[in-house]
């Protein structure tokens, strides 16, 4: 968890002695209730709010809104706001505050279709899928598990090059968009399979005539991978696990977001392996420590 304003932990901490003695509620509840509010500190926090009594109405609905950008279900969306609606009803009760923020306050229908986020178990019966036996099987494992283990976009994964995967500090280079670079923890999961491929898949893609850049991932033409031929053996993946759920490309972005953030894992440095932009337009964009994001990708990622 990151650190929050004094003012905001001495909230969350006669939240917590609250619940845990007037309510009897089980260790995981209140670890939920505890999660969910400290995330909404670290998001005030961005922007410049130093107490929960100062937030206003419309920073809770930037909250939930943000949390959708992130790939959060409906659902999960629904539990942050439940959490947050108990919270201030506590501040109101305890005179910390006369207006609970929440209390009108209904969650947004989604503005567009998020694609099912999937549990870690689903998850890595999908990566199971490619048929490992054979060239493309291998390469499309690979990207499966870049995928999850990084949370990049499709077009991100197809412009990767194999300067960018710094192998021995376990991070990758990545260019997303307006041409943004970003630092990228990935697992040795990931690393294994990128490095097989490597070894033993691509120099057979690679042709002496065609210009790759260096692209990691190429068709057997020995042409960078297109966006459309990694939806195609995705929906291929996912077809063949029969896993019930709507699932793409993006799903692994969603999945990657929704596994660190509900494991506990720092919003900033969620948001800056994503390369989101700052949710804050007048605060200056700071850089986390390198080490840091490899911590809490470390910590937090089912398949680190």
């Amino acid at each position: 968890m990151s650190d929050l304003p004094k003012q905001m932990n001495r909230e969350l901490s006669q939240f917590k002695q609250y619940i845990a003695l007037e309510r009897g509620l089980s260790e995981n509840t209140l670890d939920g209730y505890l999660h969910d509010c400290n995330l909404f500190g670290q998001f005030l926090s961005q922007l410049e709010i130093t107490s929960f009594t100062l937030a206003k109405p419309a920073n809770v609905k930037q909250f939930l809104r943000h949390l959708e950008d992130l790939g959060i279900s409906l659902s999960s969306r629904a539990r942050y706001l439940s959490s947050l609606r108990g919270f201030y009803l506590f501040l109101v009760g305890n005179n910390n505050t006369s207006v609970n923020i929440c209390e009108l306050i209904d969650l947004p229908k989604s503005t567009r279709p998020l694609p099912d986020t999937l549990s870690a178990e689903d998850m890595n019966l999908l990566l199971l899928q490619p048929d490992i036996d054979t060239p493309a099987g291998v390469r499309n494992r690979a990207i499966l598990e870049t995928l999850y283990a990084c949370g990049l976009r499709v077009s991100e994964v197809c412009g990767l090059r194999q300067r960018d995967i710094l192998r021995e500090v376990e991070i990758i280079r990545v260019f997303g968009k307006g041409a943004k670079e970003r630092i990228v923890p990935i697992g040795q999961s990931a690393l294994s399979w990128i490095k097989k491929y490597q070894e033993e898949v691509r120099p057979l893609f690679a042709k002496p005539n065609i210009v790759n850049d260096d692209i990691v991932f190429l068709n057997q033409k020995g042409q960078k991978l297109t966006r459309m031929a990694i939806w195609n053996f995705v929906k291929q993946a996912a077809n063949d696990s029969r896993l019930a759920k709507h699932i793409h490309p993006h799903t692994f972005r969603h999945s990657f977001a929704t596994h660190l953030l509900e494991g506990g894992a720092d919003l900033r440095a969620v948001q800056e392996m994503l390369g989101h932009a700052n949710i804050s337009t007048t605060q200056i964009y700071t850089h986390i420590d390198r080490e840091y994001i490899k911590e809490v990708h470390k910590t937090f990622h089912p398949r680190s």
